[in-house]
């Protein structure tokens, strides 16, 4: 291939040199005035790829009467909040929510856009992302900015440098797969909760703050949301849980997960699975840890029954402490584990929950 090609091939594949876009847009989750973690979680990570573009953090508000929310935002890191607020943006419904995060987007022109993997920011990316005719990478777990000599296989593909590259779990999480949008701009990605981390709160922090006004939101309604009715879950969501207990295929049957329900009783806590749990039917999707599950990052994580594969390790190894209990000694899971017991699981959690009962009725009568 001729040098000419060459500069051609690149030149073609290069970043968009349209610097009318610039800086990191997170689209913040908010129901019943109530802000999504993930969306506290998005603008840590803005934050840090903001520093490798050397642009800011903006967050788009969208509601009604949500005049405290933007304060909160600042604390956990936002440059700049936009406030679109409209009595038809509350409750949630997906016309008008795209309508005005098309009309902030087109406005403020953003190189990257950042939503929450939930249901409203699965619903509403993608809507948004084909009026903008740009591209959209679903349920990521990793984000970061291509850069020289790092991401480009010293030089062999130029047009990373400076994107987003953007990891997701394909193939039913049996790879990680890395997708650019190297020609259109904003580039647009979903993220799953629980996988970034959100700063610090700094209650001293304060930021500007610019509503934004979208005319005739409410010719937008295609709907008319009657009636909301909330679902109480019985069980604690395992993205919030202090204590999870999770069971693996070791554990057997659907019946042996009663014992981990009592031990994790006994300690506070709630039980999760691996995904070979879930597609027995032992478990219910929502219990799911792993890439094509939950990411959790709890202060004590007991895998009982759980070999570690790779799929499961990704959605719980940043936990504080690991305890791994399998009868194969050379199971991964003992790889990331801060503490191992080789054994028979359906043997030793009986035990291990009746020492703990014994020892709190101990510290009770002391």
């Amino acid at each position: 291939m001729s040098s000419e090609m060459n500069h051609a091939r690149n030149e073609q594949a290069s970043p968009l040199a349209d610097k009318t876009y610039e800086g990191v847009l997170v689209f913040v989750e908010q129901v019943d005035g109530k802000i999504h973690t993930v969306s506290y979680e998005l603008i840590g990570k803005g934050k840090e790829l903001a520093k490798d573009r050397d642009s800011t953090v903006t967050a788009v508000l969208m509601g009604d009467k949500l005049d405290a929310l933007p304060k909160k935002l600042a604390q956990y890191g936002a440059d700049r909040v936009i406030f679109v607020e409209d009595p038809a943006l509350e409750p949630y419904m997906t016309e008008p929510y795209v309508k005005a995060l098309y009309e902030v987007i087109c406005q403020y022109k953003p190189e990257i856009v950042l939503y929450g993997a939930t249901a409203i920011g699965r619903d509403l990316a993608p809507r948004v992302s084909a009026r903008l005719h740009t591209g959209l990478t679903a349920d990521c777990t990793k984000l970061e900015i291509g850069k020289a000599g790092v991401n480009d296989d010293d030089g062999a593909k130029p047009e990373v440098i400076g994107n987003l590259m953007m990891t997701r779990p394909a193939f039913g999480g049996n790879i990680m797969a890395t997708i650019l949008c190297p020609r259109h701009r904003p580039q647009m990605a979903t993220v799953r909760p629980g996988v970034m981390t959100r700063l610090p709160k700094d209650t001293n922090a304060v930021c500007p703050v610019e509503k934004f006004k979208v005319e005739n939101l409410s010719e937008f309604k295609n709907v008319s949301i009657e009636e909301v009715v909330k679902k109480l879950s019985e069980r604690m969501d395992i993205m919030d849980a202090k204590v999870l207990i999770s069971g693996g295929r070791g554990m057997n049957s659907a019946e042996n997960f009663a014992m981990l329900e009592e031990l994790a009783d006994t300690l506070g806590g709630t039980i999760s699975s691996s995904r070979a749990c879930v597609d027995c039917g032992w478990q219910p999707k929502d219990r799911q840890v792993g890439q094509t599950g939950k990411t959790v990052r709890p202060n004590l994580y007991i895998a009982c029954g759980i070999s570690g594969a790779v799929q499961h390790l990704a959605g719980m190894e940043e936990s504080e402490i690991i305890i791994a209990i399998n009868k194969d000694a050379t199971a991964p899971i003992f790889d990331v584990a801060d503490y191992g017991v080789v054994g028979d699981v359906n043997k030793i959690i009986p035990l291990l929950t009746q020492a703990i009962k014994t020892a709190q009725a101990e510290k009770q009568n002391a």
